[in-house]
């Protein structure tokens, strides 16, 4: 009798809670993440050939079209009810993306992209922080491994004392989705584009600090630079109603198409980027990518995800602001280096690879050992902390 011996099969489950999400930065990771999973078991990446991967949603999900990752809806509960229920009962291992998670899920690896709530509060509602405030903590304590997006927030997430620090792993995001953009205008972005403008990209979330760009937007119209915000359409709704956001060398934009904001950057002197805090700024990784030089808070994770391919200013010295937009808005030189090291940057930050990552990270909670990464190509790090994008 011929015995076949079969490669033991590895089961993992994807949490599909996020494509019933509107799109921010964090939906876009865990999408462009669960697509470059997708490509690797697709190409028969060694860490990916005795696992059994899917995605599991809840109902009314609209899937995304997957080559060799099967997607399923599950139960019939919606939100963190179907998380913690449903999707708790799911077998084998489990990656969720996107902050949250079932507790009890036996062998977990949860992506906490920031801890914002703790950090500053004044940005989300009692409800959301009081939700977090217990939610993060069971999962620091009850996941087999907490990814995160920077050394900043791991630093936070050991701070806050929401994980310990070997527990943690840092996959950061990724900037091939920016080149797959095709800048093309539409007519308001056509209107607001042009080499004295400067894009913000705007919430009414205090971190997020947009006031205080539009609080010195009369001294940027005396240097003979405009505004345009994208993101929030009315500032009398959204609350940004400081007198300066009506003012006529400010345009507010809306929601922008992906196409659009490659035109929109492509085509404009700079994104600013005041935040205060972030777990790792998306917006300036994207800008760079497409060769828009960025002006960034020199607070939080920004300066480990821009290196010297940007210039720096305070979150809250407007004198900062003036002097290197200014600087910008005078020196075609400086505005070609910075164009040329943010794209040489933005290389650093790859899905393919924090994909790959997440592939080590399922194989350690599997126990496969480190003959499995000599063999794959892959660097195991003894403390599994480092990014090769950020080091």
């Amino acid at each position: 009798i011929l015995r076949v011996n079969r490669v033991p099969q590895r089961r993992w489950s994807i949490n599909g809670r996020f494509l019933t999400q509107p799109v921010t930065g964090v939906q876009r990771y865990a999408c462009e993440i669960v697509h470059a999973l997708d490509a690797h078991m697709q190409q028969g990446h060694l860490l990916s050939r005795d696992v059994d991967l899917e995605l599991l949603a809840p109902p009314g999900t609209e899937m995304p079209a997957l080559q060799a990752i099967p997607c399923r809806i599950v139960g019939r509960l919606q939100g963190h009810l179907w998380e913690q229920t449903t999707l708790s009962r799911a077998r084998g291992g489990l990656i969720s993306l996107c902050n949250t998670g079932p507790v009890f899920h036996r062998r977990h690896i949860v992506c906490i992209h920031d801890v914002n709530t703790r950090a500053y509060p004044a940005s989300y509602t009692k409800r959301f922080r009081a939700l977090y405030g217990v939610l993060q903590p069971l999962l620091g304590r009850q996941a087999t491994a907490i990814a995160t997006v920077s050394a900043y927030s791991a630093g936070e997430l050991v701070r806050y004392g929401i994980c310990a620090g070997e527990k943690v792993t840092i996959i950061p995001n990724g900037h091939e989705h920016a080149e797959r953009w095709t800048p093309r205008h539409s007519n308001k972005t056509l209107a607001a584009a042009g080499p004295s403008t400067v894009v913000i990209i705007g919430t009414p979330a205090p971190h997020k600090n947009v006031a205080f760009l539009l609080g010195i937007a009369d001294r940027l119209k005396i240097l003979g630079l405009r505004i345009a915000v994208v993101g929030v359409g009315d500032p009398r709704v959204h609350g940004i109603g400081n007198a300066h956001a009506h003012a006529d060398n400010v345009t507010w934009l809306g929601r922008l198409s992906d196409n659009e904001m490659a035109a929109l950057l492509r085509d404009s002197l700079c994104l600013a980027f005041p935040s205060f805090v972030e777990g790792f700024g998306l917006p300036p990784l994207e800008a760079m990518a497409l060769g828009c030089a960025v002006v960034v808070s020199d607070r939080a994770s920004l300066p480990e995800i821009c290196g010297d391919a940007a210039l720096y200013a305070s979150p809250t010295q407007a004198d900062d602001w003036l002097k290197c937009l200014a600087r910008l808005h005078a020196d075609d030189a400086l505005r070609a280096t910075l164009s040329q090291r943010g794209q040489a940057r933005a290389q650093r930050f790859s899905w393919r690879d924090s994909a790959e990552r997440y592939l080590m990270a399922m194989a350690q909670a599997d126990g496969v050992g480190s003959a499995r990464y000599a063999q794959a190509g892959v660097d195991e790090r003894d403390d599994a902390t480092v990014s090769p994008a950020l080091s």
